[in-house]
């Protein structure tokens, strides 16, 4: 009887212990840093998951934004699900979502995103060994970059992001508006 109290007790503590942790996590950001210059996005090629090759010049004309981010990263995977919504309310609008993991394997991603409650729909490519990274000066995970119609970068973002807030999907927009 007392072993049976003694694992209750242990199960409620680490249980309650996670349920806290969960409640204390920060709210995630919605601000994204304007660049005082555009700049020219770098260029790439990278596969997704089916070996389909992806270049920005593929979507000149949209609005693209490009986050580099990581499974074992926890605001990456905080923020994924918000990406998604975004993208699905914007998608036909001219509006794409490229997220670029790093260093993964492919199966280990399709595992990943086979946990969340909807699948992404948008591409993930895969920069292995980190080059489009370094093009992109990112220095932490996640970093996310948005580009305008012309392939410019606009605004940047380090650190996770609800990015279905409506000051982000005002600042997309605002984007697409543009000639």
């Amino acid at each position: 009887m007392r072993n049976l109290v003694s694992l209750l007790v242990l199960i409620l503590l680490f249980t309650s212990g996670s349920l806290l942790a969960e409640q204390q996590l920060p709210k995630l950001g919605y601000k994204l840093t304007a660049l005082p210059s555009p700049v020219d996005a770098p260029d790439f090629n990278l596969q997704d998951m089916d070996e389909k090759k992806y270049s920005i010049k593929d979507f000149r004309g949209k609005v693209v934004l490009v986050n580099f981010w990581a499974t074992w990263c926890p605001p990456c995977r905080r923020e994924m699900p918000s990406l998604e919504r975004l993208y699905q309310k914007l998608k036909d609008k001219g509006f794409i979502v490229l997220a670029i993991n790093q260093f993964e394997d492919p199966d280990h991603v399709f595992a990943y995103t086979g946990q969340l409650g909807t699948d992404p729909t948008f591409p993930i490519l895969f920069d292995r060994d980190s080059k489009i990274a370094e093009a992109y000066k990112v220095a932490g995970l996640p970093t996310t970059y948005l580009l305008d119609k012309q392939g410019k970068i606009r605004y940047r973002a380090v650190g996770g992001r609800e990015f279905d807030h409506p000051e982000v999907e005002k600042i997309i927009q605002a984007l697409m508006t543009e000639k």
